[in-house]
C-alpha cells in the first residue's frame, strides 16, 4: 500500500506537458478534444482574425502591390485570450483548414499573437478521426508561405479589380452591387454565351421513329439514322416506308458495363445536392462544413463525418478504399465488392490538393446516424456516404441487343439492353 501512495504522488508531481491546438471552429475544438487529452487546449480562432481595410482598398499598388493588413473589428477580446493561452503554452499549433484560406489564417495568427517559430507549429488533416488528427501532431510542419501567397494574390486581385469596378456599377446600375475577381469573369462568360445565342442560325431537320413490335408483342421504337432537312424529305420517306413492311436485317447481341461514379468533389456535391436535395450551394457547403468539423453521435461523442469537403479530386486513400471494400463484402457480398482499388481519373488542371469527399468511418452508415442528425445533415450526409459506397463496387453490367430493320431500300435502327447484374446500383438507388 505505502508503494502505491508514493507512485501516485510522483505521477501528481510530474510537470504535465502545456500544449495549445488553434483551430477556426468551436465545433472542430470540441471534436479534437475527445482526440488529444487534457494536456492539449483547443481554442478556436472563429476564423480570420486580420484582413484588408472595408475602407479602402488596402493595398499599396506602387509598392510591389504590398497589403495593408488590420485587425478585423470585433476580434480584440479574442485575440486577447488567445494571446494568454499561447504565452502559457510550450507549443502552439495551427490547426486550421488544410487549403489556401486555411494556411493565411494560420499565418495571420502568428502576427496577430506575435508567436514565435521555434515554438509554432502548424498541423493539417483531411478527415477529423483520431488517427488522422495524432499522424498530423508527429508530422507539424512550418507554414508553407506558397499558399499564403497564393491567398493573398487572390485577396490583392480581389480588391484591385472590385473597388474599381464596383463603383461602375453604382453609378449606372444600382447602388450596393458589387464586382470582383469571379464576378467579372463569370459577366464575361455571360455575355459571350448570350452573343453565341444572338447569332446562332438555326437550320431545320426532322427525326422519324417507327413504333414497332415482334412475333412476341413485344414494343420497340426504330430510328431513321440519317438527317432530313425539311418536311418535304420526311413526308417522302413516311410514304416510302407505308408501302413497305419492318423486316429485320441484322441483330448483334452483346454486354457492357456501366461503371460507377466517382466519389464527390465540392462542385460535384453541390450540383447533385440542388438536383436532388433542392439545396443551394452556400446550404451544402455550409451543411458539409459541419459534418467535417464534428457532430455529436449517440454513443460515440463529436465526430467528423466526412472528410474535407473542399477539394477537386477523385482521389482517395487505400486505407479508405480498402475499409470500403470490406464493408461492402461483410454487407452486400463479395461479388459487389470490387477486387482492386477503383481509379477514377481527375481532370487535368484541377490541383489534387485533397482526397474526394468520404465518409471517415464507412460503418457509421446514414441509417446509424440519422437520430443524431437534423434532417438536413441526415439527407447531405447519405448523399454523400451512399456515393462513395458506390463508387468502391463493381460496375452494373448489362446485356445488349443492336438491330438494323430494312423498310424498303431504307434502313432503321433499334437497341435496347437488359440489366443482367445490378453491381454499384445495388446502393446507388
Amino acid at each position: 500500500m505505502p508503494a502505491k501512495i508514493s507512485e501516485q504522488k510522483k505521477q501528481k508531481g510530474q510537470k504535465e506537458p502545456k500544449n495549445l491546438v488553434i483551430v477556426e471552429s468551436p465545433a472542430k475544438a470540441k471534436t479534437l478534444k475527445k482526440f488529444l487529452g487534457s494536456s492539449y487546449k483547443i481554442e478556436a480562432s472563429m476564423g480570420h482574425v486580420r484582413d484588408l481595410p472595408k475602407s479602402e482598398m488596402g493595398v499599396d499598388i506602387a509598392n510591389n502591390f504590398e497589403p495593408k493588413y488590420i485587425t478585423i473589428r470585433g476580434k480584440g477580446e479574442l485575440l486577447a485570450k488567445l494571446r494568454k493561452a499561447a504565452k502559457d503554452a510550450d507549443t502552439i499549433y495551427l490547426a486550421t483548414d488544410p487549403d489556401r484560406e486555411g494556411e493565411a489564417i494560420s499565418w495571420h495568427l502568428t502576427h496577430a499573437l506575435k508567436l514565435n517559430d521555434k515554438n509554432t507549429k502548424r498541423i493539417t488533416f483531411n478527415e477529423i478521426t483520431k488517427t488522422a488528427v495524432k499522424n498530423s501532431i508527429t508530422e507539424a510542419r512550418s507554414i508553407d508561405m506558397s499558399l499564403v501567397d497564393a491567398q493573398q494574390a487572390r485577396r490583392v486581385l480581389d480588391r484591385i479589380v472590385g473597388y474599381k469596378i464596383s463603383p461602375l456599377l453604382w453609378s449606372k446600375v444600382k447602388k450596393g452591387l458589387s464586382a470582383g475577381r469571379v464576378q467579372s469573369v463569370a459577366l464575361k462568360i455571360i455575355c459571350d454565351r448570350d452573343a453565341e445565342i444572338t447569332n446562332f442560325v438555326p437550320v431545320e431537320y426532322w427525326t422519324v421513329s417507327a413504333k414497332l413490335s415482334n412475333k412476341k408483342n413485344a414494343r420497340f421504337i426504330a430510328k431513321y439514322p440519317k438527317e432530313l432537312h425539311n418536311k418535304e424529305e420526311t413526308d417522302a420517306l413516311i410514304a416510302k416506308c407505308k408501302d413497305n413492311p419492318f423486316v429485320v436485317a441484322e441483330i448483334k447481341r452483346g454486354e457492357r458495363t456501366r461503371k460507377p461514379r466517382p466519389p464527390f468533389t465540392t462542385s460535384v456535391l453541390q450540383q447533385e445536392a440542388s438536383k436532388q436535395l433542392n439545396f443551394a450551394s452556400k446550404k451544402t457547403m455550409m451543411i458539409a462544413q459541419q459534418l467535417y468539423e464534428g457532430v455529436d453521435v449517440a454513443g460515440h461523442g463529436s465526430i467528423g463525418l466526412v472528410s474535407y469537403i473542399r477539394t477537386d479530386s477523385v482521389r482517395i486513400s487505400d486505407e479508405a478504399s480498402d475499409a470500403a471494400r470490406k464493408f461492402i463484402k461483410e454487407n452486400y457480398g463479395e461479388k459487389y465488392s470490387s477486387l482492386t482499388k477503383p481509379e477514377y481519373k481527375t481532370k487535368g488542371r484541377a490541383q489534387d490538393a485533397h482526397e474526394a469527399i468520404r465518409p471517415t468511418y464507412i460503418d457509421l452508415t446514414p441509417a446509424v446516424v440519422e437520430s443524431s442528425l437534423t434532417k438536413e445533415q441526415y439527407k447531405l450526409y447519405s448523399l454523400i456516404w451512399t456515393r462513395f459506397i458506390a463508387s468502391q463496387m463493381t460496375p452494373a453490367l448489362y446485356a445488349t441487343v443492336n438491330a438494323k430493320i430494312n423498310c424498303g431500300d431504307e434502313i432503321f435502327k433499334a437497341s435496347g439492353s437488359t440489366l443482367l447484374f445490378e453491381g454499384y446500383k445495388i446502393a446507388d438507388k
